[in-house]
């Protein structure tokens, strides 16, 4: 009698699920995993210092979605009464200057006297590198590790308005749950060391010797806006250039007039690898921090800085409210067809879709 043959597709039984794995079990912990907290409960964390949730806020105020934009508001209220007790300290400077280094040698000092820092990046052009800004995380190791610290970057592919917006809210939460030193990194190219310097007591320009920036330096902007410039990787060879670029820098910073808080920006040397310098770094962010106490320019220039905040605001939401409209969408789309036609020039087309809802 001839063997009957069985298909390699035939199912075979599998093993026997225990009977002690209960399925309600999981499903409600499925659900809880998925809850939403409320924003109460996340207030309450935030205040305890809980980073889970201090995580969890910042991840709703950079949220898109319509329905978070009440909750993300009640959390901001609610943090508010609880902020402000911190000194803002924003860092800058090109690509390849070593930010992430410095950041991780000054933060790492920081703690070690017992402060609270919170690490936090302004990164516009991550819609087109899509990740660059979380590269910040893995280049500090040390700093990552420490329980004093939190770093955080920014949401990608965002407008500089956008991300600078959230970067203040998340500054709020920040200081609510407990973080007194707060850095602000920017990438250091465009326009976001404007947004950046719009929300910092501090603002630190980080430079190289030898890359053509003594004579870049004397531009206005940037210069203008820096507090303290820091000439980093000032070791080994790269120390006597160092050394020239900081006369030519001091030139150039008395060119410019007395700034209005009476503070007198200095240029001075470090090297973030070999961790030189730093600590001089601190005592002169210190002893800003006390002149400008003293002068209350502090506390003015912080009253500035809302009132900014507040026109940008109005400004994004306008923005966002006008290209959201669905007839807008339309009209729009007509008149860039008549420009391609050259049927209408752009100024008379934005003339007639800002009047278009009148």
């Amino acid at each position: 009698m001839a063997k009957e043959k069985k298909s390699a597709l035939e199912e075979k039984k599998g093993i026997q699920e225990p009977e002690s794995i209960n399925r309600s079990s999981i499903a409600r912990i499925k659900s809880k995993r998925h809850k939403q907290p409320s924003t109460e409960d996340l207030i309450s964390g935030i205040l305890q210092g809980d980073i889970t949730a201090l995580s969890r806020a910042i991840t709703l105020i950079e949220s898109k979605n319509p329905s978070h934009f009440e909750k993300a508001n009640a959390l901001i209220k609610g943090c508010l009464p609880h902020a402000n007790k911190s000194v803002r300290i924003g860092i800058t400077g090109v690509p390849g200057v070593g930010k992430s280094t410095f950041i991780e040698s000054f933060g790492l000092l920081a703690t070690s006297l017992g402060k609270q820092v919170a690490v936090l990046a302004v990164d516009p052009s991550s819609s087109v590198s899509r990740g660059s800004i979380l590269g910040d995380k893995t280049r500090m190791e040390a700093l990552v590790k420490e329980p004093k610290a939190f770093i955080r970057p920014s949401a990608s592919g965002e407008s500089l308005g956008g991300v600078a917006r959230k970067t203040r809210e998340t500054i709020i939460l920040c200081e609510a749950a407990g973080f007194d030193t707060i850095i602000i990194e920017t990438v250091g190219v465009g326009q976001s060391e404007t947004a950046v310097h719009s929300m910092v007591d501090f603002f630190l320009l980080l430079k190289l010797a030898g890359a053509g920036d003594e004579l870049q330096g004397i531009k206005r902007g940037i210069m203008e806006m820096a507090d303290l410039i820091a000439i980093n990787k000032a070791d080994g060879d790269n120390l006597k250039q160092a050394k020239v670029a900081k006369v030519e820098f001091n030139r150039a910073l008395h060119l410019y007039p007395k700034k209005s808080s009476g503070w007198q920006p200095k240029v001075m040397l470090c090297s973030a690898l070999k961790n030189e310098g730093i600590q001089d770094i601190w005592e002169q962010i210190q002893d800003y921090v006390s002149l400008t106490y003293k002068t209350a320019y502090f506390n003015k220039k912080r009253s500035e800085q809302n009132k900014f905040w507040l026109i940008q605001t109005i400004e994004e939401h306008l923005k966002s409210n006008f290209f959201n409209d669905k007839e807008i969408k339309v009209a729009l789309e007509k008149q860039l067809q008549l420009i391609e036609e050259n049927k209408t020039t752009p100024f008379a087309a934005a003339d007639y879709l800002l009047r278009f809802k009148v």
